[in-house]
């Protein structure tokens, strides 16, 4: 069950979910998935996010989510998102998760998440009637 705004809109509080436990045995996370996972700084609490980058990488953190960062330097008279936007180094075997809801408590406060942190992928929203759907 969803017991913060965190990921609002695409869900809410009390919302219910379904999660395919053995969706990362055989493949890595792709970005996009709504994943649920172990808090890294409250063990006993689990985390839903959406997975905003998949390590090994650079990327650049931008207002919506990671993008692969260049490794050219910016041309003179261009704008580059480096200049908007801090670059995050991902190592491999870990995921950079961020809320959907501004302002939320993610990978921007406790940096990437391991893989063998993650439980799973959410996939279905079954409860309430009213928000039945898949994610």
């Amino acid at each position: 069950m969803v017991h913060d705004e965190s990921m609002v809109p695409t869900l809410r509080p009390g919302d219910r979910l379904l999660i395919d436990l053995r969706a990362y045995r055989d493949h890595p996370p792709a970005v996009g998935d709504i994943v649920v996972f172990i808090d890294p700084e409250l063990a006993e609490r689990w985390l839903v996010k959406r997975v905003a980058g998949v390590g090994p990488g650079r990327f650049q953190r931008t207002a919506t989510g990671l993008v692969p960062a260049s490794m050219e330097p910016a041309r003179p008279g261009t704008l580059s998102p480096l200049h908007a936007a801090e670059v995050r180094d991902l190592p491999p075997g870990t995921v950079y998760v961020m809320g959907d809801a501004p302002g939320t408590r993610d990978s921007r406060i406790f940096g990437p998440v391991s893989f063998s942190a993650l439980l799973g992928r959410a996939y279905r929203c079954y409860a309430p009637p009213t928000r039945r759907r898949d994610l």
